[in-house]
């Protein structure tokens, strides 16, 4: 198994590892198996995690990550690249830095590598059950929220700063006035939700994309088995020998987008990383973007269909191909 290679971060420089491991469980699992799992991946080379508050798994990430250190699995906390994100009912001017520093308690971390807006909205309550009442959920102040995100990088608190489920639109009008532009719009990226628009907008702008739901999410209650139970992904997979997860993994890869695949099963961990040495060809590539699009995961679906979700739903919409 080869080194997870790395892709660059727009203009600036930076590079961020190809393939990452996500954290996030649907139900949640205990923080032992979270570390655990977190270990068996660094032993497997990963090297790039994703994680936010709002997962709850920051904390077995951090324990993981120093319990890594000690037994010399890596070298240095430098050879992470670690991602977490900034929670809505945090995304006030005056409250962002404190929160970042809570991260970074709980990451038992000096830095973060990126630290991204969660989601483009402002929750005025913490969530305790779904639909969230109306009332809750207001637009976000992105212009304030934005220059306190600044500030972390400033303050040398995270050398990265960016978005995640962002549209063109909303990312067109940050970059009217970020001093700083995000490096990263995270957002969900498969073969079944390809975002042709978003990707060509943010390729020319310089923000990289960071895949989530690469496989589906299934098993989630906002995922299904529409890209392990797919017959042209499964097709192309007998052909070459793979999995179909390594197909979709592969096109993702080869879009420029980097990824964070979530499994704890230690054998489609490794699998997952296998996935460099090879290529689709053009016409699987074609068939691939010929499957019809459907998102998995939708803001309303989470927090209940209000309206002012539904125009963030339908911007995002806009944002795949037809």
């Amino acid at each position: 198994m080869g080194v997870v290679p790395e892709v660059p971060l727009g203009c600036s420089g930076k590079t961020i590892p190809a393939i990452g491991l996500g954290t996030v469980a649907d139900p949640r699992v205990d923080s032992e198996t979270t570390k655990a799992a977190v270990l068996e991946a660094i032993k497997a080379g990963y090297h790039h995690f994703d994680t936010a508050f709002a997962y709850g798994s920051e904390q077995p990430l951090g324990e993981a990550i120093a319990e890594a250190l000690s037994l010399g699995l890596v070298k240095s906390r430098d050879e992470f690249f670690i991602t977490t994100k900034l929670w809505c009912t945090f995304a006030e001017r005056d409250q962002i830095v404190s929160a970042i520093k809570m991260s970074l308690k709980n990451l038992q971390l000096d830095y973060i590598d990126m630290y991204l807006i969660h989601l483009p909205l402002r929750l005025t309550q913490q969530m305790t059950k779904t639909p969230v009442p109306k009332e809750a959920i207001k637009p976000l102040d992105i212009e304030s929220v934005w220059e306190a995100m600044e500030e972390c990088q400033n303050l040398c608190l995270t050398k990265g700063i960016g978005v995640s489920n962002f549209s063109c639109k909303m990312l067109a009008h940050l970059l009217s006035f970020a001093k700083i532009p995000p490096a990263v719009n995270q957002v969900e990226l498969n073969p079944f939700w390809r975002q042709k628009k978003l990707r060509e907008f943010c390729k020319e702008k310089g923000i990289h994309i960071t895949a989530y739901s690469p496989l589906g999410a299934n098993g989630t209650r906002w995922g299904d088995n529409r890209i392990v139970g797919c017959d042209v992904l499964n097709e192309i997979a007998k052909a070459k020998g793979k999995t179909t997860a390594q197909v979709s993994l592969r096109w993702v890869y080869e879009q420029g987008a980097s990824m964070i695949p979530k499994s704890f099963n230690k054998e489609r961990m490794r699998q997952n990383l296998d996935i460099f040495d090879w290529c689709l060809t053009e016409e699987e590539s074609h068939k691939i973007n010929q499957l019809p699009q459907r998102k998995g995961s939708t803001l309303t679906s989470i927090f209940g269909p209000h309206d002012f979700l539904l125009e963030i739903e339908a911007e995002l919409e806009q944002d795949s191909e037809a």
